[in-house]
């Protein structure tokens, strides 16, 4: 997984988190992750450079996953269910997915990522 990527992820979600009021509970920031394959050895390094800069799922960050199994024509409409989870990042793996995201919004930043 390339770092330069993740960061940029995560930059992007503590931008975000600036706007919290001191009053308020945290928010914790959400990706969502659409990829075209299945769960595949590249999420692991996702999660893994995650950790690696102190975001640990499901408790400092949430990551709302969907993948089309290869099955390219499930992209809309996964693109569409994680925008209509307002999650505050899209992070994709490949140009058919980055394309669905594309489509799906056009407020939630994109981050794409060849080796996710």
């Amino acid at each position: 997984m390339n770092r330069k990527i993740v960061c940029l992820a995560l930059g992007i979600l503590s931008v975000f988190s600036l706007h919290v009021e001191a009053q308020q509970e945290a928010k914790v920031p959400r990706i969502g992750f659409l990829n075209a394959g299945s769960m595949t050895t590249s999420l692991k390094g996702f999660l893994h450079e995650l950790r690696s800069l102190g975001y640990i799922e499901g408790k400092t960050v949430g990551i709302e996953y969907r993948f089309a199994n290869g099955k390219l024509d499930r992209l809309p409409e996964l693109a569409n269910e994680l925008v209509g989870l307002k999650v505050d990042v899209l992070v994709t793996g490949g140009f058919n997915d980055a394309l669905a995201a594309k489509n799906a919004t056009k407020t939630i930043p994109i981050v794409f990522g060849s080796r996710v």
